[in-house]
């Protein structure tokens, strides 16, 4: 059976060290460590990360098509290690052209309440795709302030039922977070 991310970024934390790991992950997202780099010489560091011997599953060589992965696991990492500088490299990565990877510093800006990312996280709100919207609309919630409520409550008229459901409990959130009405 194939350990779970938080595993294999644990025990990729337990033999090189978070903080390489996480250097090696920003490497990744920022692009300084490119695809053609992640599937030749610096796929040690992408084997750590994604715990397979075979990241993505595709045969060599890699479709240059489906390196944008390398920036979604990379992400990822950070949903379970975390160090103050990587606010800057989200910043960037929120306007990453993979759904996938915005989706990511979304989830990660929700899970650790990252105020400071919302309004990089509000061009999400117009997305195609339901699940980044959602993911938006669930970050805005954990980490917004009063004024992003107007950004989300157009929303809770979305074609998705998931992004309506998200938007309802974002503005619940908030207002407990916040400890006032938005409405």
């Amino acid at each position: 059976m194939r350990d779970s991310p938080r595993e294999v970024v644990r025990a990729a934390c337990a033999e090189y060290g978070e903080d390489v790991v996480i250097d090696w992950c920003i490497a990744f997202l920022t692009g300084e460590i490119s695809g053609e780099a992640a599937y030749g010489a610096e796929l040690p560091k992408l084997i750590a990360i994604t715990g397979s011997d075979n990241p993505g599953g595709w045969k060599a060589p890699v479709d240059p098509v489906n390196y944008y992965w390398i920036r979604v696991w990379a992400a990822r990492v950070f949903l379970y290690v975390w160090r103050d500088d990587l606010v800057g490299v989200l910043l960037q990565a929120a306007g990453d052209p993979a759904w996938r990877v915005q989706e990511h510093v979304a989830k990660i800006t929700a899970q650790r309440e990252l105020g400071q990312l919302v309004d990089s996280l509000l061009p999400m709100l117009e997305h195609d795709l339901p699940r980044v919207r959602a993911a938006a609309v669930r970050a805005v919630g954990a980490a917004g302030e009063f004024e992003h409520a107007d950004a989300i409550r157009p929303l809770a008229d979305d074609p998705d039922h998931t992004v309506r459901a998200a938007v309802e409990r974002a503005l619940s959130k908030l207002e407990d977070r916040l400890d006032r009405p938005v409405h």
